[in-house]
């Protein structure tokens, strides 16, 4: 649920402002409402920004070469020169990078030059004193010609993947032009080669001690100084959102406190003496939102903001996302084996056992999906790839819980896949209905009410007449009476003081985006079905793939394969059914339910003034 704000208007002496924003700011509950003209354009702000900027890219590469079970020094100030300290990070980086790459070019060298052996250079000068002119050719083996040991003195020094390397000797520096690539070879040999490889890699191990000492001694500075660039960017906004009046005697603030907060910031204000006023805030002003849900739904307000925080005055989506979004998962992951390996791997990440940084802070989401997918793949009756309902080894009062079947010729789990999406639909045309009346009141909203009556009545009175409560006269009627109702609501009264020809277009126009988009939402709610049967047929597979190399006698070496194909078959079919799992019902939810319950996703969140 999103919190309620109260808009405060101060009026500042403009000698007393300073001193204002501090108390402000030492109270640290008040959301100032930022001017956007102005705050592009200053110098000083901008110089903050681009500094912030370069100390957290600088916090973060030090913090990833940081020791393990190190901490950095906390000194709680800055001792040197922010500027001085990040280029001399940068200069080891530099020395670092150089020495990977002077590295990587003598591994490419050594290996070119392995073909060709231990040879000794002074050797080969004293063979050219003597007069003897060697030439060094490489070719495809097909190409190379046995006539060329007679001609030119040639013989093979390597011969592998197909390739030729040889050597052709003469007399009186003649030189031979042969079908092949003629090679210069480097003054020092393999050996020689790896040896200087050796020689860089020391300079390089202690190139990153260098830097990691670097860390540890001055990661503290770098958040302290981080912390108060945050504080001089904090204030210039406010000094820069800060309206001037009469003659700059005055200083107008606006900002946005939550209800919560509001007795400590009034008596700040009191004791301060301090003009303002206090009011609710109007759908034109740019309130913050505050999100304020329970332990649960709030694991899921990070899939929220990937869409788009409220705006204050819309719905928080959050409370009906996380139930959709865990139900979703879990028929998409549709195994309850790789449900446990969720819940573990989410545990070990919550205890920092598992340090992955695309992860981190998500540990209690990922235990919850995992949870969920245990419940749900349970009753869809699947476990690492293995069918439950089939499995002689599973007692028949746990198969009664499972769902399996069809219904009309058609496999039950995709019919129930169907019913959710229908229901998930039905509830987001209601959710817009109640917020749309809500923000914008009933006459504007004629035509959503229209939809929504036709579409969920007509429904209902289908169930009531399948199961039997409506007769055929009824459900006649009652459909008449809705369908009166809805067109009305729809053609006529959508926009009320119009033209009704208008009305009428823009109600067609309406139909025809309403019927083809629900059916194409309504379907795209069978990739629940088909997401959770792919992943099971494909863990079906690596099992039977398993046993085959397993056989009737299994020996070591069949058993070591067997176990080699259930971890690395099971941990890609994990891997590519948590990514499908992931977007998939992502997506239902951003566009399907979304769209249909009319959220926008287009407000910023409450960020207090504070030291």
């Amino acid at each position: 649920m999103i919190t309620k704000m109260k808009k405060y208007t101060f009026l500042v002496f403009h000698r007393e402002y300073d001193a204002f924003l501090e108390k402000l700011r030492n109270v640290g509950v008040l959301h100032v409402a930022q001017k956007a003209e102005g705050i592009a354009e200053d110098e000083q702000l901008n110089e903050q920004l681009v500094l912030s900027q370069k100390l957290q890219k600088t916090i973060a590469e030090a913090e990833n070469i940081l020791p393990e079970q190190t901490q950095p020094v906390q000194t709680g100030q800055i001792n040197t020169d922010i500027n001085v300290l990040m280029q001399d990070f940068a200069d080891l980086q530099s020395q670092t990078q150089q020495l990977q790459a002077d590295i990587a070019a003598l591994k490419k060298e050594q290996k070119r030059m392995a073909v060709w052996g231990d040879f000794s250079e002074d050797k080969l000068n004293a063979l050219k004193q003597q007069g003897y002119n060697l030439q060094f050719f490489t070719c495809p083996e097909k190409s190379f010609n046995p006539d060329w040991e007679n001609l030119y003195h040639a013989f093979i020094v390597a011969q592998q993947g197909g390739v030729v390397w040889f050597v052709t000797i003469n007399h009186d520096n003649e030189a031979f032009e042969l079908g092949a690539e003629q090679v210069e070879l480097n003054s020092r040999n393999s050996t020689q080669l790896q040896a200087d490889i050796d020689a860089l890699n020391t300079k390089l191990s202690e190139a990153e001690q260098q830097q990691q000492l670097w860390a540890v001694a001055h990661l503290g500075e770098l958040h302290t100084a981080l912390q108060q660039t945050q504080l001089d960017i904090d204030w210039s906004k406010v000094q820069l959102s800060t309206t001037a009046l009469a003659d700059e005697h005055l200083c107008l603030l606006e900002g946005f406190c939550p209800v919560d907060n509001i007795e400590e910031l009034n008596s700040m204000l009191d004791n301060e003496h301090i003009y303002y006023t206090a009011e609710e805030p109007t759908e034109e002003d740019p309130t913050p939102i505050k999100l304020h849900n329970n332990w649960f739904t709030s694991l899921f307000e990070c899939l929220t903001g990937m869409y788009g925080w409220p705006v204050y005055g819309e719905f928080d989506p959050t409370p009906i996302l996380a139930p959709f979004f865990l139900l979703f998962f879990a028929m998409c992951m549709g195994d309850a084996g790789y449900g446990i390996l969720l819940i573990l791997f989410g545990i070990l990440t919550t205890k920092n056992k598992i340090k992955i940084s695309m992860f981190e802070g998500l540990g209690p989401l990922i235990t919850v999906l995992g949870v969920g997918t245990l419940v749900v793949g349970f009753f869809l009756g699947t476990f690492f790839g293995i069918d439950l309902y089939s499995a002689s080894w599973v007692p028949q009062s746990l198969k009664g819980l499972m769902i399996k079947g069809e219904v009309m010729g058609y496999d039950i789990q995709m019919v129930l896949a169907i019913c959710i999406g229908i229901f998930h639909i039905c509830l987001a045309m209601v959710v817009k209905a109640i917020c749309y009346t809500k923000r914008f009141g009933f006459k504007k909203n004629i035509s959503t009410w229209g939809w929504l009556l036709l579409i969920l009545g007509a429904l209902i009175v289908g169930v009531l007449f399948s199961t039997e409560v409506f007769s055929v006269q009824v459900t006649k009627w009652v459909l008449i009476v809705i369908g009166s109702i809805s067109a009305l609501a729809i053609y006529i009264f959508n926009t009320p003081g119009r033209n009704p020809l208008i009305n009428i277009g823009a109600g067609l126009w309406d139909t025809y985006n309403m019927a083809t988009g629900i059916l194409g939402d309504v379907l795209s709610y069978i990739r629940l079905y088909a997401l959770g049967l792919a992943g099971g047929m494909l863990g079906a597979a690596f099992n039977s793939l398993g046993l085959m190399v397993l056989g009737e006698n299994p020996g070591v070496l069949s058993w070591a394969g067997f176990i080699v194909i259930l971890l690395i078959g099971h941990l890609l079919n994990l891997l590519m059914s948590a990514l499908g799992a992931f977007v998939h019902p992502l997506r239902l939810s951003f566009v399907e339910y979304f769209k249909n319950s009319g959220y926008e996703g287009k407000g910023s969140l409450y960020q207090p003034f504070q030291s």
